[in-house]
């Protein structure tokens, strides 16, 4: 089952699919040390990693298993989103995003991603979204936390990036507590 992937707006972006015109964009953010210091793989060296990205999010919507969007304020590429390992079965899937430095601290990110989410739970029947988080990586945290994401556990040594050992932190959100903050009210 494919999936149409969406364009949304909000007050100050704009999500979008991913065009072969990105790749210079993408490219540098992904090659961005700073910027990736909590991924769970090392920055790009090899610019044609941006073409497979950017063909792979296409393939993504069209086996039906997700999808993943440009975010840019005024045309300007900030970052990008994804909604993923999308389960039917299951009515789950996975949320992820990766923003550069300039568009950090501006609430950027959750806006995004609560379009995002907005857009999978309307659109795709979820009961649960999961999300994951360096556990040094606070900013993405809180970000989590702000749309409503609950901490579940951590994930101990899951990650080795060039060496560097990491945990993470595991988020889940489900459609009862995501419903319940739409419509202004406390309790699940």
């Amino acid at each position: 089952m494919s999936l149409s992937t969406p364009t949304l707006v909000t007050t100050r972006l704009r999500l979008r699919p991913f065009a072969d015109t990105d790749a210079d964009d993408l490219f540098a953010l992904q090659s961005d040390a700073h910027v990736l210091r909590y991924w769970d793989s090392p920055p790009w060296t090899d610019r044609a990693r941006a073409g497979k990205f950017i063909a792979r999010s296409q393939e993504m919507a069209q086996e039906g298993d997700g999808v993943r969007l440009v975010i840019e304020r005024n045309s300007v590429f900030l970052g990008w989103c994804t909604f993923n390992s999308w389960n039917p079965e299951f009515r789950s899937a996975s949320l992820g995003y990766c923003l550069g430095e300039a568009a950090w601290g501006q609430g950027y990110a959750t806006e995004a991603a609560g379009a995002l989410l907005a857009w999978a739970f309307d659109t795709l029947d979820l009961n649960r979204v999961q999300a994951e988080a360096d556990t040094r990586n606070a900013a993405s945290a809180r970000v989590l936390e702000k749309l409503g994401f609950e901490l579940e556990g951590t994930l101990r040594e899951d990650c080795v990036v060039n060496g560097d050992v990491s945990d993470s932190w595991v988020f889940g959100l489900l459609r009862r507590e995501w419903l319940a903050r739409q419509r202004g009210t406390a309790g699940t």
